[in-house]
């Protein structure tokens, strides 16, 4: 029997929404998305409500911290049908208004009118999926916009009021040079964002672009390469008044970070500013969400679930009540032990010897004493008898850190 409390209290939780749609699929996705289903719109949307209403009962005392629309395309949904659903969460799990609300939204596809009423539907956050500043670039990757577009759909959403606008980009490109990557980044900057998530591509296998590499019709990525752009990337971004919070993503601070990787104000990530994607925070401390929706995966109480993967079989399987999908599975005391250390690495403030122990009713050290010691004299993780953290060295080898931390099945 499991004893985990998930590090907060489990009736607050973050809400996930997937919007599968896509216009055209990009050459290096393997998620969860389809393209010429968008008819299926008006079906999918009522679907979610349906779903919101039947979780919602099922959980009665859960209340949503955060809202999250992602993709898919979130931005190819009409005004009324995203309004309907922020008006659905409300309702079922009585998200408050100021909450964080996110939108992924693709570049070229927000018109003014249409971000205007993003606001009124109570969008507090946007996302842009931006990736590259060169035309080739966003070619290779199968994106439908330009650089123009990203630059137009950023300055119209800080027109419609958006105070709080993350860009995405992707780095370790077959063919990309790190000059390439450091302009892009620059111009980026230039735009003064709130908020950059940088990652580097992965190559799923039987994705366009991964055929292509096999072909040998492009350049296989240099992992030494990327490494060099992601260390490029944090100085850039630290002289810009940016802290790294977590490996891969960065906030504009109220204050200068003191360095790269720095143990945020006090220990707790929120108080670099507001910039901090709060939602995502709720991922990397393992702490508790439901994800609505084709193909969302859910993780509260201690099981995990996740939905039908395709949106007819979705709708189908919502109106028929069967609300246990692709899988539902309880999750052990040491499998959520090491979910909590491998999320929570993820974080420059690392895990905390107080917030583990209310999680799982152990200290850090007890279990895992072993693991930080050895890590430590590899000045890979840094230990001060209350707090476990990567140092800036191991944040390049979190990988090799994470699969420590998971311990055999009970």
């Amino acid at each position: 029997m499991t004893k985990y409390t998930q590090g907060h209290p489990s009736s607050q939780v973050g809400l996930y929404v997937h919007v599968p749609f896509c216009v055209q699929r990009c050459t290096y996705c393997d998620f969860n998305t389809y393209t010429g289903l968008l008819s299926l719109e008006d079906e999918y949307v009522a679907a979610i409500v349906q779903e919101a209403r039947l979780r919602a009962e099922r959980a009665i005392s859960a209340r949503a911290r955060t809202l999250y629309f992602g993709g898919g395309t979130p931005s190819l949904l009409a005004l009324e049908d995203l309004e309907s659903l922020v008006e659905a969460v409300r309702r079922e799990f009585r998200l408050p208004w100021g909450a964080e609300v996110t939108l992924e939204a693709n570049p070229g596809t927000l018109s003014p009118s249409y971000l205007d009423g993003l606001r009124e539907a109570g969008v507090t956050r946007l996302s842009l999926g931006v990736q590259s500043s060169h035309s080739a670039e966003l070619l290779l990757l199968g994106r439908i916009h330009t650089w123009r577009d990203a630059v137009g759909s950023y300055e119209a959403a800080r027109s419609a009021g958006f105070d709080n606008i993350s860009l995405d980009l992707m780095y370790g490109l077959p063919g990309q040079t790190l000059e390439q990557w450091q302009e892009t980044v620059c111009r980026c900057l230039d735009l003064r964002p709130d908020h950059l998530s940088l990652y580097a591509l992965t190559l799923e296998p039987g994705t366009p672009l991964a055929e292509t590499l096999a072909m040998g019709d492009v350049p296989a990525p240099d992992p030494d390469l990327s490494a060099d752009m992601y260390e490029a990337a944090s100085e850039l971004l630290h002289g810009a008044c940016f802290w790294q919070y977590e490996i891969s993503n960065w906030a504009r601070g109220s204050s200068p970070a003191p360095e790269i990787w720095a143990l945020p104000p006090g220990g707790e990530t929120e108080a670099i500013s507001p910039a901090v994607s709060a939602h995502n925070l709720i991922y990397w401390r393992n702490e508790p969400w439901v994800g609505l929706g084709a193909g969302a995966h859910s993780w509260f109480r201690g099981r995990r679930w996740s939905n039908l993967p395709h949106p007819q079989a979705y709708i189908s399987a919502i109106w028929d009540g069967h609300l246990h999908g692709y899988s539902d599975t309880p999750l052990l005391q040491t499998t959520l032990d090491g979910e909590l250390m491998m999320m929570g690495l993820r974080l420059a403030e690392g895990v905390s010897d107080a917030r583990f122990h209310e999680a799982s009713g152990h200290h850090l050290h007890e279990l895992y004493g072993h693991v930080i010691d050895r890590f430590a004299e590899y000045d890979l993780l840094e230990w001060n008898g209350e707090r476990v953290r990567l140092t800036r060295r191991g944040r390049l080898l979190g990988n090799l850190v994470f699969q420590e931390f998971l311990l055999p099945e009970e």
